[in-house]
């Protein structure tokens, strides 16, 4: 027990302090957990209120989710460059009130044009105060221990998960429209203050990557470094593309689940609105746990080879609640979708940042995001389009299982390019 705290303790203390990069891994997750809570996780019972008031279709409300993915994608570029060029704090901030202010306009929605107006503000904010920007820091800021970094920033993204049984509490004592307002209230209110915490770049602070300074080579001697990509270098690669297209594949079943999931149970397997918001904090626990394992397996195998088998686990989970008949199918699915959805998304941050480097890391996510939100934004509309033809999900939801399948193919094909040593 000793060894293993001293160990902790040199990863977390380094040089006998706190190394600064752990306190944007609790801003990060901070972050991400008012994104899972209020918005991404919790979407999914927002539409089944949205669909008793309006009368709108399953593919409709799930296009509006879409959208969002579509325009994260669509600007992603243009963000990776603006936060390699400006940093992210600036862009967080910015990013946190559009995404507070959309969800108080949200509120407000009477018509499916302004609902969806509200959303591309919701999508925008989410978008430039989220994920993508934080990991910029995180990768700059840590290398030894970048998957452990990142997993414990998504952390925060599950914890949001388990308060989704308190966001439903709230859409039924409450109403979708004050809990849509007071959501965007406390998004300013506690992202701000947040957001300020993060740093670009460890070197103008007098810190360097992992807190740890590396040993000094002997007189005459150089130490090899190998050369970051640019962006156009990482689009040449082959790599770059075939981890793309397997995050996209995954996607489409993680946005799949976030949409539809909640009606799937109520509606399908006739479980009541508090029981489905259980199965999505289960699946979050198990979420969580995963996380913890990627970021400790991350740092030590082939991470290829752990998302191969994490797209595994999203197809067999799927196949598991969409034709389940017990209960304990409905768990074996929040078992081993949540482990594999875990376990996966901390290491498709630190596989590119290994693979390409840390330099232009914001603009190379922000070109993959183009791919990337294909499978964000089109397994909703696939699984809601079919739902409304077919009247349940198990039609959508195994095609979407066997996609998943493919994109393990990807990973295992995604091998390291070649990057040049310099001096």
């Amino acid at each position: 027990m000793n060894k293993l705290f001293n160990r902790f303790d040199r990863v977390i203390r380094p040089r006998g302090r706190v190394f600064y990069g752990w306190y944007i891994v609790s801003a990060a997750g901070g972050v991400q957990l008012l994104a899972g809570a209020l918005w991404m996780q919790s979407y999914g019972a927002y539409m089944v209120f949205l669909q008793d008031d309006f009368g709108w279709s399953k593919a409709l409300v799930a296009g509006a989710f879409a959208l969002t993915r579509i325009e994260s994608g669509i600007l992603g570029p243009l963000q990776g460059w603006l936060v390699d060029r400006f940093g992210p704090r600036v862009i967080l901030s910015i990013g946190t009130v559009l995404f507070g202010i959309g969800f108080m306009l949200f509120s407000q929605v009477e018509s499916l044009f302004t609902f969806y107006l509200a959303f591309v503000l919701i999508a925008l904010g989410s978008s430039l105060g989220g994920f993508a920007t934080l990991m910029v820091a995180l990768v700059s800021w840590f290398n030894r221990h970048r998957a452990k970094a990142v997993a414990l920033s998504q952390i925060g993204f599950s914890l949001g998960g388990l308060l989704v049984p308190l966001v439903i509490l709230a859409l039924e004592a409450f109403g979708w429209r004050a809990t849509a307002f007071s959501s965007g209230v406390l998004v300013v209110l506690i992202g701000l203050p947040l957001v300020q915490l993060v740093r670009h770049r460890p070197e103008p602070y007098g810190e360097v990557p992992d807190g740890i300074v590396s040993t000094p080579v002997s007189a005459g001697t150089r130490a090899p470094v190998l050369q970051d990509f640019t962006a156009r270098d990482a689009m040449r690669t082959r790599s770059f593309w075939l981890i793309s297209v397997g995050h996209s594949l995954a996607l489409l079943t993680v946005s799949s689940v976030m949409v539809h999931l909640v009606a799937h149970l109520t509606e399908g397997l006739n479980y009541s609105l508090a029981e489905a918001g259980g199965i999505v904090a289960l699946m979050t626990a198990f979420q969580m746990i995963g996380q913890i394992m990627g970021g400790y397996l991350g740092d030590r195998f082939n991470k290829r080879l752990i998302c191969a088998v994490c797209m595994v686990a999203h197809a067999g989970g799927l196949l598991l609640v969409t034709f389940a008949v017990t209960p304990y199918m409905v768990l074996g699915f929040a078992l081993i979708h949540g482990l594999g959805w875990g376990t996966r998304g901390p290491l498709m941050v630190a596989i590119r940042a290994d693979y390409f480097g840390a330099t232009s890391f914001g603009t190379i996510m922000g070109f993959s995001s183009l791919i990337v939100m294909l499978g964000m934004s089109s397994g909703p509309i696939i699984a809601g389009v079919m739902a409304d033809m077919s009247g349940n999900y198990e039609s959508g939801f195994a095609l979407l299982a066997g996609l998943s399948l493919l994109g393990s193919f990807c990973f295992l094909a995604a091998t390291p390019p070649k990057r040049v040593a310099r001096a």
